[in-house]
């Protein structure tokens, strides 16, 4: 493994980065969650984000959402401040847990519709364009059946394919999920999965965290490898080669002496 994979610069004639992260570092208090992280993807590509437990990959997704600002580095989505896109509506997050009341009387339709929110008028009230963002998202996740039924009535992985429903009504252009097949059937994986490639295809750019290593050659067009900094941006191939995976993981010393150690490694990231 080398730097030489680390963090792809724009290619002259390339198309323009969808998602841009350069030398950002994020400390909570004395603890680094990120210490100079790179990532950059473009358009039309699913990128796997993977490295262990307290890596730094949540914090990496608030980073990318506006939600923390970093100590130093840059982020760019679409060429703006996270911020101002998130406020526009660019950028849309699935989280790894929802923090929902699943006995609260609110249907799936209602759950999915919330991703139109930032669209909606002062007075909240859906508009025909609304309804059919939301009756496309609900179909694409195969949850059209279940629109009407309350959102706690649905299974472990209908759950995720609802809120990955409300990530595609939103209509953002980048989307971050974190963690979506854990707990999840095998069903809901391979819909996800199906879909997720398909935003693909129509230029949406999407980053998935995951701990399914099998599963990544089927979903990404490419992998990160993060331990506290990205050690590794390449083809799938290469990132899960034994040796790159084990030095993500604490598993082993680098085979080249050159590489840099990541920094903090073994640091547990604040929740």
């Amino acid at each position: 493994m080398t730097n030489d994979h680390t963090a792809p610069e724009q290619q002259p004639g390339a198309a323009p980065h969808a998602v841009q992260a350069r030398k950002v570092t994020v400390r909570y208090g004395a603890v680094t969650a990120l210490d100079d992280a790179t990532l950059a993807v473009r358009p039309g590509r699913v990128c796997g984000l993977i490295g262990m437990n307290g890596s730094g990959k949540s914090t990496l997704f608030n980073a990318l959402m506006g939600r923390i600002v970093p100590e130093s580095g840059r982020v760019r989505i679409a060429g703006m401040a996270p911020a101002a896109a998130r406020r526009r509506g660019l950028v849309g997050y699935v989280p790894q847990a929802e923090n929902v009341d699943w006995d609260f009387p609110v249907s799936v339709r209602d759950v999915v519709m919330m991703g139109r929110y930032g669209r909606l008028g002062p007075a909240r009230r859906p508009r025909r364009a609304d309804k059919a963002a939301v009756a496309d998202a609900l179909d694409r996740v195969e949850l059209a059946d279940h629109a009407d039924r309350q959102i706690g009535q649905l299974s472990g992985g209908q759950k995720k394919r609802a809120f990955v429903a409300r990530g595609i009504a939103q209509g953002a252009d980048v989307l971050l999920l974190d963690e979506p097949f854990a707990g999840v059937d095998t069903r809901s994986q391979a819909t996800i999965t199906a879909l997720l490639r398909a935003l693909a295809a129509d230029g949406r750019t999407i980053i998935v965290s995951t701990h399914d290593l099998h599963g990544l050659p089927a979903l990404a067009d490419e992998a990160a490898l993060l331990r506290h900094r990205v050690l590794m941006h390449d083809s799938v191939a290469e990132v899960l080669r034994p040796e790159n995976i084990a030095h993500a993981f604490g598993l082993e010393q680098p085979a080249h002496a050159g590489l840099e150690q990541p920094a903090h490694a073994g640091i547990e990231e604040p929740m």
